[in-house]
């Protein structure tokens, strides 16, 4: 079993040519797209007994989600996501992210997980964010752990709260993914490859095993304890890039764990990987988005679609772009 935990919310799409509502949420998203790519996986967040939260119910057991956490009193979380003439979004939120006491029931609902994943808001923003960490805290002994920053200003704009928070949680993460643009906003005037590769050291002995490092049209980066590689992404015609982030991690924790490599017990395996096998990791993963970023709003593909491709681009087209658009 995999675990993703943190929110879950509905995504309203303004384009020029019209509204258009989706659910969404990075965590959500990730636990989606394992999902489609033949993994059993739980999803443990929060959303209201509204419209909004029976939406996102749907969305996740329409994709073999479980959903173990009923949902609440308190209105589903809402991002609005305003698209420019590129595709491409910039976000507003209206959030309540919290979770029922967990203590006395991680036990339960982890005890069958052999890789959890997290990130983006739940980690960050309080009273929910402290819960999140004693979760990861809880699994890592016998899980893999995944995690991805992707940094929203508009929610928490003190980088340095939030550079706090994001560093404790990469120190005990297995693998990692981050945007250069969330890179950047952490640590300002700072090469993003230089910051990865100082994440690669937090926790050592045992911090990340993989850094991974999304790039838009530059393609991914990666660093392992057998060095570094970057791959680029494939050309397509895009139609936003919603979701693209979201769909790269889980294709990245997906190639993990089709290698065999999730589990503590494998935690020496994965820190083993080479360069080359990182390298396929992260074009399997690419590919993935660029999948995603092919067609509208948070859309993750399943094998067969990656398999088959994206349609590729005119000679007006667009690289596929993995850094944007996590929500």
């Amino acid at each position: 079993m995999l675990t993703v935990i943190g929110e879950g919310l509905i995504d309203v799409v303004r384009r020029p040519s019209g509204t258009e509502s989706h659910p969404g949420g990075s965590p959500l998203n990730v636990a989606v797209g394992l999902a489609r790519l033949d993994h059993p996986v739980q999803f443990i967040g929060r959303y209201g007994d509204d419209p909004h939260g029976r939406m996102l119910t749907q969305h996740l057991k329409g994709s073999g989600v479980l959903v173990p956490l009923p949902p609440d009193a308190t209105p589903t979380s809402v991002a609005t996501a305003e698209l420019d003439h590129r595709g491409a979004a910039t976000y507003h939120f209206e959030l309540d992210w919290h979770l029922p006491d967990l203590r006395g029931s991680l036990e339960t609902l982890l005890k069958a997980t052999t890789l959890l994943h997290t990130g983006s808001i739940a980690t960050v923003l309080e009273p929910g964010a402290d819960q999140v960490l004693t979760a990861v805290e809880h699994a890592r002994p016998r899980a893999t752990i995944g995690f991805d920053p992707n940094c929203r200003p508009t929610i928490t704009s003190d980088p340095e709260a939030v550079r706090g928070r994001v560093e404790r949680f990469v120190a005990l993460a297995d693998v990692v993914k981050a945007s250069d643009e969330d890179l950047a906003w952490l640590y300002p005037g700072v090469d993003p490859l230089d910051s990865a590769r100082r994440w690669l050291r937090l926790g050592a002995p045992e911090g990340p095993a993989v850094v991974v490092v999304t790039r838009g049209a530059d393609g991914p980066w990666a660093a392992c304890a057998d060095g570094e590689t970057h791959v680029l992404p494939p050309r397509v015609r895009v139609a936003d890039t919603v979701g693209a982030g979201d769909s790269f991690m889980a294709a990245l924790l997906s190639a993990v764990v089709d290698r065999e490599l999730d589990g503590a017990q494998r935690r020496p395996e994965l820190r083993r990987l080479s360069v080359e096998e990182l390298a396929r990791i992260l074009d399997y993963a690419a590919r993935a988005a660029a999948v995603t970023v092919s067609r509208p709003g948070a859309n993750p593909p399943n094998r067969a679609e990656i398999r088959a491709g994206a349609r590729p681009a005119s000679s007006a087209g667009s690289p596929a772009s993995p850094a944007g658009g996590d929500s």
